[in-house]
């Protein structure tokens, strides 16, 4: 069987894993999950997945809420069948943080009869069940308890190291089971970062296809179909979410699935990220240092799915001075940009600055020739921009979700905001519109624009 665009929306999420697959792209995409379960009553064949996998000794990971919602649930189970297990409950008031001492947590509770991870959660228990599995080289599964984000089946981990927002190599699950029944009763916030992180797709899709135009990078049609057909369901369905329809709940989290396959397809998370999560990520990094309970991350990434769509729009009919940018890219300055990262990331800065000079991101040479690249194919970048969806249609779609549309609304201030549109694209060598507009020398332009944009 070969992979084509055609193909993708013919095909159960269970034809896409456990097999390598010829592309029309020319690669050969592999995804190393063995079984996808959506469907109510799902957590009931648990039991029959531990004993597949030939465990006596699985080990639960959950947190206050995720025991309360499902672990109890599966402890009842193994205890019913006679299943040695042990669990870690995160105690936790706030979301918790995938950093240095929630590794450790884990790391110690693993033993040596621990032969099978189990994470109880979405999120942060599904990243540090993944990276301890690799660590450990003990296989793992996710009992999902929440349609919230799309790194079930990402292949790597978004950790807080150093304070900094990083993604690192993960072992991907075995199986993520999706109890539709236990998915519908989520926090509404939950299922509205799940839909939040899939409309995240719209700019981040469309921000692959600019850095094909201007990079050069490998571009996968059938991958970024499997997202964009994703995306599609999602909204056909939209005004299932606030009634919790099964329909609607099993979209999002097969949405979540299908992206990150997709994003696993290219060994990267182009498919499901770009201009919109570096916004996101910049605001995460703020709230920390500052103390603030974390927002989840889909809830940040419909708001700035919003912005991104702004950013687009008003995009699609700029007039560029390619000679001045030339001229402002042979006078950059090294020393201001350092002095800005300082100031705007603070205790991140270091990582920022020592990825930075590793990836050569402020040569110069690469600037203008990206400049004369973006020039030569200006018309093409202003078709793709006016191919975007606009803010008020994401609007419309978060509305009828009744999601959140202005940062204000969960307390990101406009400053935090402000910032991100200057600096944000600092957070990956990944080239979105962020860093177009940098090229161009139009940041400071368009943060003025969502500056005002967001107040109304």
């Amino acid at each position: 069987m070969k992979l084509t665009a055609a193909a993708v929306e013919k095909m159960g999420i269970n034809d896409f894993i456990g097999k390598k697959i010829d592309c029309e792209c020319g690669h050969e995409h592999y995804m190393k999950v063995d079984k996808v379960i959506i469907e109510n009553g799902a957590i009931n064949k648990l039991v029959n997945i531990v004993n597949e996998y030939n465990s006596k000794h699985p080990l639960i990971i959950a947190d206050t809420h995720t025991y309360e919602v499902a672990g109890k649930k599966v402890e009842e189970l193994f205890d019913k069948n006679n299943i040695e297990y042990k669990t870690l409950v995160y105690q936790v008031e706030r979301d918790l943080v995938p950093d240095e001492q929630a590794m450790g947590k884990l790391i110690l509770a693993v033993d040596n009869s621990t032969d099978f991870l189990i994470a109880v959660g979405s999120g942060v228990l599904n990243d540090l069940t993944k990276y301890i599995s690799r660590r450990t080289g003990i296989k793992g599964m996710i009992v999902a308890t929440a349609p919230s984000m799309d790194g079930f089946v990402s292949d790597t981990s978004a950790l807080t190291i150093d304070n900094l927002k990083t993604s690192v190599p993960c072992e991907l699950p075995k199986v993520i089971l999706g109890d539709i029944d236990i998915l519908k009763k989520a926090p509404e916030r939950m299922i509205l970062a799940g839909l939040g992180d899939m409309i995240g797709k719209c700019s981040a899709l469309i921000d692959w296809k600019l850095s094909r135009i201007i990079n050069n990078e490998y571009y996968c049609e059938a991958t970024a179909k499997i997202s964009e057909d994703a995306v599609q369901k999602c909204i056909d369905n939209i005004d299932g979410v606030k009634t919790r329809s099964d329909t609607a709940i099993a979209n999002i989290m097969d949405g979540l699935l299908r992206t990150g396959i997709a994003m696993s397809y290219v060994n990267n998370s182009r498919p499901a990220s770009g201009s919109e999560h570096h916004l996101s990520h910049y605001w995460e990094m703020m709230f920390l240092f500052q103390g603030k309970e974390a927002l989840l991350h889909g809830t940040k990434v419909g708001l700035t799915s919003i912005i991104a769509g702004k950013i687009y729009e008003t995009f699609a009919h700029e007039k560029v001075d390619f000679d001045a940018a030339i001229e402002a890219a042979k006078k950059f300055d090294e020393e201001k940009w350092e002095a800005d990262i300082k100031r705007l990331y603070g205790k991140a800065a270091p990582g920022i600055l020592r990825n930075a000079k590793k990836d050569n991101r402020n040569s110069i040479e690469n600037r203008i020739k990206r400049i004369k690249t973006i020039r030569d194919n200006f018309d093409k970048i202003l078709a793709l921009a006016k191919t975007a969806k606009t803010s008020v249609f994401i609007e419309n779609i978060m509305k009828k979700a009744g999601a959140p549309l202005r940062p204000q609304e969960v307390g990101v201030d406009e400053t935090i905001v402000h910032n991100s549109m200057l600096i944000a694209k600092e957070v990956r060598q990944r080239y979105t519109i962020l860093n177009m507009l940098s090229d161009l020398g139009l940041t400071e332009k368009y943060t003025k624009i969502i500056d005002d944009f967001i107040k109304q």
